[in-house]
C-alpha cells in the first residue's frame, strides 16, 4: 500500500506538475487535496505545455484515476473549461472523480477577493483574485456551497437566497458593487451541475476502499509549505494547508495511509505576491539594486519564471536552506525532488543562504516572529558554479559536471534530506533519478 504526497517545499511554483506527472506510472490515483485554481501545473503533452489548474497533474496517464478531493474549492466553470481543452487535445477525462464534498466558488467570491486586494493597498497579500480565500472562509464559518447542494435545485436555491441575504448589502454598501440574484446564479451554475454530476463521488470512501485493495495512491498538493495558512509566512498565504499533513484531511483518509513524502525544491527559490523573501534579488522596479536586477532577471528568464496562473513574473533569489531545512521537519519529508538545477549553469559562482542575521542575532532555523524575517539579511555560502555547460542531456549523477555534482551533495547535506530526483530541464526525459521508488 504504499501511498506518497507530493508537497511543494518553498512558496510554491517549485515543479510539482512535471514531478507527479514522471511518477503517476507508480500509482493507481493520484488525488489533488487542496487550494484551487489560484494554483497551475505546468506539463508537457507532446510538444505541447498545458496549463493545469484544477485537474490533476495524473489526468496526463491513461491508468491513474484522477481525484479532485473534499480539500480542494472548485470554480466549475473553470473545471468544465479545462475538461473541454484536456479532450480536444486527446487526454480524456472519463476517470475523473469530484469529491461531493468539495466546497463551491461563487461569483460574489471573486468580487470579494478582488474588492479586498484594492482596499489593502500597498498591503494586498497577492491574491490571484480567483475567490479562493473567501470561498474558504464561508466554509470554515460553515456558510459554504458543496458540489453535492448542485444536485438539488431546492437546495441550491434556498442556500444561495441564505447567502445573498448576507453577501448582497456588504456587495452594495461597502465595495459599491452589482448584488446578485438567486436566478442570475442558478441560471449560470445549475447547468455545470449537469455536466458534472457523472463525475460527482463519495471520494472518501472511494479512496480507503482502495487502500484496503492494496492500491497505490498519490496526494498531490498545490502552491507551497511557506503558502500554509499554519506554517507558512501569514499573512502572506493562502487559505488551505499545503502540507503534507494537509494531504490527510483534503482526501479523508487517515495519516497512516502515507508512508512516504516527496518535496519539491528548485535549485533556487521563487515567489509571486507579497511577504518576506530574505535572498530575493529584487528587480530594478522593485528598489533593487544593479547587481540584484540582473542576477534576478537572470533567474527570471533562464527559468521562465512567469505564474502559470496569472502570468505575473516571479520574485526570484538563490537557494534558502533555511527555509529547506523548515520544509523537511513541518512536512516529514522523506526525499527531495530538486528541479531546475540546469537554469544554475548560467552562473560562474552560486550562493546558498545557510542562515539569517537579525539585529546581531544568528537564525539558522525559520524565525518564529515575522518582523525578524522581514528583516533577515541572509548569511550565505558561495560555491563554484559550471557556466556554460549545457547538462539538459545528462541522465546519471555521474554525467553533472563535478561542481553541479558538489552543489546537489551541499544542499542535501545542509537540508538533511536525500535529494532523489534532479531536474535538468522542462520536459519529463530531462530527469536523473537517482534512488527514487514509490515502494
Amino acid at each position: 500500500m504504499p501511498s506518497t504526497v507530493i508537497v511543494g517545499a518553498q512558496w510554491g511554483d517549485e515543479g510539482k506538475g512535471k514531478v507527479t506527472d514522471l511518477i503517476t506510472s507508480d500509482y493507481d490515483f493520484v488525488v489533488r487535496f487542496q487550494g484551487g485554481n489560484n494554483a497551475g501545473h505546468t506539463v508537457k503533452h507532446g510538444e505541447r505545455t498545458l496549463a493545469l489548474h484544477l485537474m490533476p497533474s495524473g489526468i496526463m496517464d491513461e491508468v491513474a484515476i484522477p481525484v479532485i478531493g473534499n480539500g480542494v474549492v472548485i470554480d466549475p466553470g473553470v473545471l468544465v473549461e479545462e475538461m473541454e481543452m484536456l479532450e480536444t487535445e486527446g487526454i480524456s477525462c472519463k476517470n475523473l472523480k469530484i469529491s461531493c464534498d468539495a466546497h463551491v466558488i461563487m461569483p460574489y467570491h471573486k468580487d470579494f477577493d478582488g474588492a479586498d486586494e484594492k482596499r489593502l493597498g500597498e498591503n494586498k497579500i497577492g491574491t490571484t483574485k480567483r475567490g479562493i480565500g473567501p470561498c474558504y472562509q464561508d466554509k470554515a464559518a460553515r456558510k459554504g456551497i458543496r458540489i453535492q447542494d448542485l444536485l438539488d435545485e431546492k437546495i441550491f436555491r434556498l442556500k444561495i437566497e441564505a447567502a445573498l441575504s448576507q453577501k448582497n448589502p456588504i456587495l452594495e454598501k461597502i465595495y459599491g458593487l452589482a448584488p446578485y440574484t438567486v436566478d442570475q446564479i442558478c441560471e449560470e451554475y445549475l447547468p455545470y451541475a449537469r455536466i458534472l454530476k457523472p463525475f460527482m463521488t463519495e471520494s472518501a470512501q472511494l479512496l480507503n476502499t482502495a487502500l484496503r485493495e492494496g492500491k497505490n495512491i498519490l496526494f498531490e498538493g498545490a502552491q507551497g509549505t511557506l503558502l500554509d495558512i499554519d506554517h507558512g509566512t501569514y499573512p502572506y498565504v493562502t487559505s488551505s494547508s499545503c502540507c503534507a499533513g494537509g494531504a490527510a484531511i483534503g482526501a479523508g483518509v487517515g495519516p497512516t495511509a502515507i508512508n512516504k513524502v516527496l518535496g519539491i525544491q528548485k535549485a533556487y527559490i521563487t515567489r509571486v505576491g507579497g511577504g518576506p523573501f530574505p535572498t530575493e534579488q529584487r528587480y530594478i522596479e522593485d528598489g533593487g539594486s544593479p547587481e540584484e536586477s540582473i542576477i534576478g532577471n537572470l533567474f527570471c528568464t533562464e527559468g521562465h519564471e512567469f505564474g502559470t496562473t496569472t502570468g505575473r513574473k516571479r520574485r526570484c533569489g538563490w537557494f534558502d536552506a533555511v527555509i529547506a531545512r523548515y520544509a523537511a521537519e513541518v512536512n516529514g519529508l522523506t526525499d527531495v525532488a530538486l528541479t531546475k538545477l540546469d537554469v544554475l549553469s548560467a552562473f560562474e559562482t552560486i550562493k546558498v543562504c545557510t542562515a539569517y542575521e537579525c539585529e546581531g542575532k544568528i537564525y539558522d532555523y525559520f524565525p518564529m516572529q515575522q518582523s525578524v524575517l522581514f528583516h533577515a539579511k541572509p548569511i550565505y555560502e558561495e560555491l563554484p558554479g559550471w557556466k556554460g555547460t549545457d547538462i539538459s542531456t545528462c541522465r546519471s549523477f555521474e554525467e553533472l559536471p563535478e561542481n553541479a555534482q558538489k552543489y546537489v551533495e551541499y544542499i542535501e547535506e545542509i537540508a538533511g534530506v536525500h535529494i532523489s530526483i534532479i531536474g535538468v530541464g522542462q520536459d519529463r526525459q530531462q530527469t536523473i533519478v537517482r534512488g527514487w521508488t514509490s515502494k
